[in-house]
């Protein structure tokens, strides 16, 4: 799946969910995902908190086959910055 394509799926999540933080998916070489209130975009840009995820985890978890909480537990999601904003995207997503 290319980054066009999960920024789709998230953009499909996050519109008319009332979410109004910024959080950016930082898949390293993959790219990124911005998400700033309910424009998503894969432009690099400055955000209230990080997620660093491997893109196949990243699909996983947009698919339903990964937990966010787990995924978190077992070290596949690394958050830096407003932790609380993670915890409510993950309600959304």
């Amino acid at each position: 799946m290319s980054m066009d394509a999960i920024a789709d799926k998230m953009r499909a999540k996050v519109t008319g969910s009332g979410f109004d933080r910024s959080v950016k998916f930082d898949c390293g070489p993959d790219g990124v995902v911005v998400i700033n209130g309910e424009n998503v975009s894969i432009g690099d840009a400055p955000a209230d908190c990080t997620i660093g995820v491997s893109k196949s985890d990243l699909e996983d978890l947009l698919a339903g086959d990964l937990n966010p909480t787990a995924a978190f537990i077992q070290g596949k999601l690394k958050v830096s910055g407003d932790m609380s904003i993670a915890m409510a995207l993950g309600q959304v997503i």
